[in-house]
């Protein structure tokens, strides 16, 4: 990627956060991103409105409201695939719809693989834009979805288990991170640093965010909350390429408790699909974030997870 030096570039892709940063006016800033990924469930809608919710992640990331989209569709040129195609973009359509964008136009192409997902833009205040890099001592660590996807769709698509078994799940990765964004933005600046916990998985992510920070941080393994019946299609080997990519990665810079299991590795290290934010909000005001989740009525689970600590900055330790 090029250099950028432009001082109106607040974020770019040097730093590792979920989205690009333009201020455009002195105190309005675009921010932008794009996302897209082949079926990960059987279900042509909920493929659809997964794919727009996990576009729309990065932008509630960095604490902007999304504005506007333009689908990305690559699809077989074939008419009897017409119909699915048309109820992918009608789950696309409907979140964004829920998240308050406007689909304005797309680009589509030929390609033997369906694949779909969305360029997403939204706006913030220039001064209120959150990255991974503000993490302090003492702060707690929130995340708002209970993490599995990645090990769940991989289960489904080995036929381990029925696209029923995945309803939760689905539930989890179709909802919108809005309100995890809304309670950030209620708190204000005890909110210190947020990313979204994607494809790196949790402990990716989070090595991103103290790195960053030049922090580090202390996870307890028993209040993570887990998707049903992922931790079981893990022992039955329902492990993604991605995930054992992930558990090789951060092998380098988190520190396990002697009890934690080699499943339990695997699980924090799940390559995730819309999973939820995870918040550095100052310690004084964990109890404030997590009121307004519960009064937002946010569909998810929601759990505070450990703290930024001072040990050495770019490291994870993880306890039982």
């Amino acid at each position: 990627m090029p250099q950028i030096s432009d001082p109106r570039v607040l974020v770019d892709a040097a730093t590792r956060d979920d989205a690009a940063v333009f201020r455009f006016a002195e105190d309005r800033a675009l921010v932008a991103t794009v996302d897209f990924f082949a079926p990960i469930v059987d279900d042509p809608h909920a493929f659809g409105a997964i794919a727009a919710a996990n576009a729309f992640s990065d932008l509630y990331a960095m604490g902007a409201i999304p504005l506007l989209a333009l689908n990305i569709v690559a699809w077989p040129r074939k008419p009897e695939l017409l119909e699915l195609l048309g109820e992918v973009l009608r789950g696309g359509a409907e979140t964004a719809a829920a998240a308050g964008a406007l689909i304005v136009g797309g680009h589509s192409i030929d390609d033997p693989e369906p694949k779909y997902g969305m360029v997403a833009l939204g706006e913030v205040r220039a001064d209120k834009v959150i990255t991974i890099a503000g993490a302090r001592l003492g702060d707690h660590l929130v995340l708002t979805k209970a993490i599995g996807t990645g090990i769940l769709s991989t289960a489904l698509k080995r036929d381990l288990l029925p696209e029923s078994a995945l309803a939760q799940a689905v539930h989890s990765m179709k909802s919108l991170n809005s309100g995890a964004a809304a309670a950030m933005r209620a708190a204000g600046d005890a909110v210190h640093a947020a990313t979204d916990v994607t494809g790196f998985g949790l402990l990716g992510h989070l090595g991103n965010m103290v790195r960053a920070s030049a922090v580090g941080a202390r996870i307890n393994l028993g209040s993570i909350p887990l998707l049903d019946g992922a931790r079981e299609a893990a022992e039955k080997g329902a492990v993604p390429d991605g995930t054992r990519r992930n558990r090789r990665a951060t092998d380098a810079y988190t520190g396990w408790s002697a009890s934690v299991t080699e499943l339990d590795k695997v699980l924090l290290n799940d390559a995730q699909t819309s999973g939820g934010l995870l918040i550095a909000v100052d310690s004084s005001r964990t109890g404030a974030l997590i009121a307004t989740l519960r009064h937002l009525g946010d569909p998810v689970r929601y759990a505070v997870i450990g703290e930024i600590t001072g040990r050495a900055a770019g490291t994870i330790e993880v306890t039982e």
